[in-house]
């Protein structure tokens, strides 16, 4: 350059772990496609912000040299293509009715531009119904994708992911009616936010937020999920994360009768009601406590330890009585409105549940049990709540008999029609039978935390 001008030198290393995407840069005029003048090539990097939240960052490396910028441009594709966790080629479904209907927006406004920049291959389905994901993943030739996108709410991702593990089954010959040693899902899920609580996008970003959601699966950050079983006897319901028994589920069921309202309203409408209409359910729940080393233990852990029978390792416990709410969770569940999730104690992969029962009180203390959920305050310290680490559960809904019966079949739609509304994973099912949860370690992988421990490979070291 001109010497009568002087630069301040800046030096900036790049790893190659956070690039996702190298171009060679040229200036074209308008409506030109292809040539051009070369300019030198642009490197793409993922940026870690505050809050979780990943971005993407342009490195513009100026050179006219055409067998310079060949030279770079083939050595960097080699070191990105030897990442083995970046997906190549994506199924992606796309969920057009969720939340504000805006799904179809975030994915071809914000999550398909980040794809091509990283030259992943796609195929979208834009599902028509309930149950179009199911039924394509049954048909699809899976092998053909590195991964699973879902781009929709908590009932999209759970139909995407109860689909994945089906599908699992289903190639390895087992019976899907029993599926006691359920087999790994075959590719991992990603999922890009565009419901209404995003629970497993929270718990898995820590923040509802397309780009970052994009970023952890264009850079192939992989983390290991438990999944869960929900079974009557003798036949599969659905594989899950989490389910609600109760409250929750009655609160689902009621604005499912309400989908003509918009979704914040009739969700809100139909919590309103619920509460004024609070009433306990009369079950009968077993559980197979999860073995904890007495060192691990957290102190209210010990004291029911101390209860449980000695050698009890496989004794189940039963509780019976009238509860308002049993939640029943593999994963944290993190969403906006309780930052330090539903079942803060449990993790995303550690092989247990978290059992949290709220016996009957009145209006006013179940509230305040709620209202918990939104601060820092621990939510179960209260004498009506009980919580524990089990492996699994089974709940029996049992009807009232005798000269309360027919109040009780007036009161109790459920109840009249002989089912039991059921919240899994954002999706209302009724089931008259007893359910029995089993949690799987580690059954399916999901696109998310960007785990630190990952073998270090020689394109990982590799800087600029």
């Amino acid at each position: 350059g001109d010497s009568s001008v002087t630069l301040q030198a800046q030096e900036e290393i790049i790893e190659m772990k956070d690039v996702f995407s190298v171009k060679l840069k040229r200036r074209r005029f308008a409506g030109q496609k292809k040539g051009g003048t070369l300019l030198g090539i642009t490197i793409f990097k993922c940026l870690n912000k505050e809050e979780n939240k990943l971005t993407d960052c342009a490195v513009h490396l100026n050179n006219l040299s055409e067998d310079h910028c060949q030279s770079w441009f083939r050595h960097l594709k080699e070191i990105l293509n030897g990442f083995q966790n970046r997906p190549k080629s994506l199924k992606v479904f796309v969920n057009p009715s969720s939340h504000k209907r805006e799904a179809t927006h975030v994915y071809y406004e914000k999550v398909a531009p980040l794809f091509k920049l990283a030259d992943i291959k796609t195929d979208v389905t834009v599902t028509k119904y309930e149950g179009h994901a199911l039924s394509v993943l049954k048909e699809c030739e899976l092998q053909a994708f590195d991964g699973v996108v879902c781009v929709g709410g908590d009932g999209s991702v759970s139909e995407v992911a109860h689909g994945l593990l089906l599908r699992a089954q289903i190639d390895a010959g087992k019976d899907t009616d029993y599926v006691s040693n359920p087999v790994r899902a075959p590719v991992p899920l990603g999922v890009i936010p565009a419901g209404t609580a995003n629970i497993l996008a929270h718990t898995l970003y820590g923040i509802k937020h397309a780009v970052t959601a994009t970023l952890h699966i264009v850079m192939g950050h992989i983390q290991a999920v438990d999944a869960c079983t929900f079974s009557t006897p003798g036949k599969l319901l659905r594989f899950g994360f989490s389910a609600m028994f109760g409250f929750g589920a009655r609160s689902l069921a009621l604005a499912e009768k309400h989908r003509w309202m918009p979704s914040s309203q009739r969700k809100e409408f139909a919590f309103i009601k619920t509460l004024a209409d609070l009433k306990p359910e009369e079950c009968e729940l077993s559980f197979l406590p999860l073995q904890i080393p007495q060192e691990d233990c957290h102190e209210k852990d010990r004291k029911k330890k101390e209860r449980t029978k000695k050698g009890s390792k496989d004794q189940w416990q039963k509780i019976q009585g009238h509860f308002l709410n049993v939640s029943i969770m593999a994963i944290p569940c993190l969403c906006s409105m309780a930052p330090r999730g539903l079942a803060p104690n449990t993790r995303l992969n550690n092989g247990s549940m978290a059992l949290i029962v709220v016996q009957n009180t009145s209006r006013t203390e179940f509230i305040k049990h709620l209202r918990r959920y939104t601060s820092a305050e621990n939510q179960f310290n209260f004498p009506f709540v009980e919580t524990y680490t089990v492996q699994e559960v089974k709940v029996q809904p049992r009807l009232k008999s005798g000269p309360d019966a027919k109040e009780n079949t007036c009161l109790n739609a459920a109840s009249a029609e002989g089912n039991y509304p059921w919240n899994i994973d954002g999706d209302l099912m009724r089931e008259a039978l007893e359910v029995h949860v089993r949690v799987h370690p580690q059954l399916i992988d999901l696109y998310g935390v960007n785990t630190d421990d990952l073998e270090s490979s020689p394109a990982m070291c590799t800087c600029i």
